[in-house]
């Protein structure tokens, strides 16, 4: 008997397989994009999205990110980057109980010859904070991890832009 079991644990691991690799199932992968290097320009120095964006184009295994404009294909540049902070409630006694978080991530794109690929390009991310003073250290942390998450979407956003990009 544990030889009939063992077959039919075998035989329905095997159809279960089967099934999964028919199903169209494929972890996430970085978009390949059609030009082989790219520079990013005009970020601040030790700047966190410009570190987004080199991980995530490094991570295609089509492109890189160089260093000097003069050697890249296409050039990322970045027209700004802005992080706003704003009171949206309060209190009766004026203390504040909501914020709004906002990123904003102006940027173009243009081949080395200087033609414009894609044009000023403006993405906006929004988040909502609720604060409360007694958990003030936890809510810098929450507010941080906010930041990076909008930074993470903006970063994803612009790859999926270049991968549409047709012509450089």
């Amino acid at each position: 008997m544990p030889d009939f079991a063992r077959r039919s644990w075998l035989i329905a691991a095997a159809v279960s397989a089967t099934a999964l690799s028919g199903c169209g199932f494929e972890l996430r992968r970085a978009p390949e994009l059609r030009f082989a290097t790219i520079a990013l320009s005009g970020f601040p120095p030790r700047s966190p999205l410009a570190e987004e964006l080199k991980r995530s184009i490094d991570a295609s295994t089509t492109t890189h990110v160089v260093e000097a404009t003069t050697q890249a294909q296409v050039i990322l540049e970045a027209l700004g980057d802005v992080r706003e902070k704003s009171v949206v409630a309060s209190t009766s006694a004026g203390q504040v109980r909501d914020f709004q978080l906002r990123t904003r991530f102006n940027y173009r794109l243009r081949n080395n010859a200087g033609e414009e690929l894609l044009p000023p390009t403006e993405i906006a991310q929004t988040r909502d904070l609720s604060y409360s003073e007694s958990v003030a250290l936890a809510k810098q942390q929450e507010e941080s991890f906010l930041y990076k998450s909008m930074q993470a979407d903006i970063a994803a956003q612009v790859m999926r832009q270049l991968a549409a990009l047709r012509h450089f």
